[in-house]
């Protein structure tokens, strides 16, 4: 049975949307609350069993490489402050025995090109692939439901969800058939379609389990527009000689790649913080309420 280890993080992009906040640190590390994006993700794939972390990085991002690193400095402020509770959060963003890799993408060229930079640390195997601005909130996390479902099948998983009319320009599109409820048999993926093409409403949420032979389509892909490898017409291509499925997740997506997605999930995880919910459900209740209807 093949087991999933290893997940890729491509992290090399610029985050225009929200600029100027950054200009000088990646998208990656926006907080949701108390936790950048990229921790929940990471976290998602520790709880799915993966124990290697693929982080295919850029300009700027050095700041990610940091916050998985020891922080001596910062370790001994809260040691001499006596504050044990802040210092084991600290010591325990990740685990021991999971092991952080960083691979250099010199141009953000795609989300096909950033895995073709980590295919030598992939080697012959499958793996899983996060992005960090696809939050999914989840019980069990959506990367574990995926990793039980590919041990079943021993083939290629995408994420899915039903979209809004109109979504279809923000997402890969899937067409196909229900084998269940949740796992849907792939006839077609197309990148971003327009509303009026588009031949379903789910789209591809920001994770994928891949087998190997994914790298063999996308070296031989030539880009779309822009100069981009998408990953999205490697797929397509991979159809032709193998099975792949889509996997409709059980949980709620928060595109923190756009302002609204990002303001959306904020707030939601605000609601349930432990340190902060008693004080901001109210809050929020009252400022609401006293700006009339919320268009």
């Amino acid at each position: 049975m093949l087991s999933v280890r290893k997940a890729v993080f491509p992290v090399a992009g610029f985050g225009r949307r929200f600029l100027p906040a950054t200009k000088a640190s990646p998208k990656e590390m926006l907080p949701i609350v108390d936790k950048p994006l990229i921790q929940y993700a990471v976290e998602e794939a520790i709880a799915a069993g993966i124990t290697e972390l693929i982080f295919v990085t850029g300009r700027n991002k050095r700041v990610i490489e940091d916050h998985f690193d020891k922080s001596y400095e910062i370790e001994d402020v809260l040691k001499a402050q006596g504050k044990q509770s802040l210092l084991d959060l600290v010591q325990n963003i990740k685990p021991g025995n999971v092991e952080c890799i960083y691979v250099r993408q010199s141009e953000p060229l795609g989300l096909g090109h950033a895995l073709l930079c980590a295919e030598k640390l992939i080697g012959d195997e499958p793996f899983a692939v996060v992005l960090a601005d696809d939050l999914l909130d989840s019980d069990p996390p959506v990367l574990s439901q995926m990793v039980r479902a590919f041990s079943h099948y021993d083939c290629s998983l995408l994420a899915v969800k039903e979209l809004e009319p109109g979504e279809s320009l923000s997402y890969g599109i899937v067409d196909g058939h229900y084998w269940d409820e949740r796992i849907v048999s792939v006839d077609s993926i197309v990148e971003k379609p327009s509303p009026e093409t588009a031949l379903s409403n789910l789209g591809v949420a920001g994770r994928y389990v891949l087998m190997p032979g994914i790298f063999a389509y996308l070296r031989a892909q030539p880009p779309g527009p822009k100069g981009k490898l998408q990953l999205s017409d490697a797929i397509q291509t991979m159809l032709r000689d193998e099975q792949v499925l889509a996997y409709h997740f059980d949980g709620t997506h928060y595109n923190c790649g756009t302002k609204l997605g990002y303001l959306k999930a904020t707030v939601d995880f605000a609601l349930r913080h432990r340190e902060v919910k008693d004080a901001f459900d109210p809050w929020l209740r009252n400022r609401v309420g006293g700006m009339g209807p919320v268009a």
